[in-house]
């Protein structure tokens, strides 16, 4: 008698709803990410990956520390976003040279965040301004 198939184990959620992904180089990852972010968090995050690709042809992208990272060069990050209970957190790594700044400020004197609730609409105008402007910027190397 033929055996079935393991299903794939699902991701576990980690504090506030953020997946727990291998870290890894590549969209396969991020990907990985996104569909294991649990209902509406998944939805933006799908549309924050494409407004980022769209804005950053041939973007880099990877997960480290269960975070999706976005880069120009692999290696060097210029934001990524992360789940948290109420809102999913958007990084600047060098937000403090964007223009407006980003609002929510950080303990690190260049990084900025923009955080999306869940019944928020968000300005994708501007935020592709943003990630636009960051991904000229130096990349943080991590």
């Amino acid at each position: 008698m033929a055996e079935k198939p393991k299903k794939a184990a699902k991701p576990a959620l980690l504090s506030g709803g953020n997946p727990q992904i291998a870290k890894g180089y590549g969209d396969g990852p991020v990907q990985a990410w996104i569909a294991a972010a649990p209902g509406w968090k998944g939805e933006v995050a799908t549309r924050l990956d494409a407004l980022i690709e769209r804005t950053v042809p041939g973007v880099k992208k990877a997960v480290k520390w269960n975070t999706p990272l976005y880069g120009v060069e692999e290696g060097t990050w210029f934001t990524s976003f992360h789940a948290f209970d109420r809102y999913l957190k958007v990084a600047f790594f060098r937000g403090a040279a964007l223009d407006p700044l980003p609002p929510v400020g950080s303990k690190q004197k260049d990084v900025r965040y923009f955080h999306i609730h869940e019944d928020d609409p968000f300005d994708e105008a501007q935020l592709a301004d943003w990630i636009g402007q960051a991904s000229r910027l130096p990349g943080e190397r991590m």
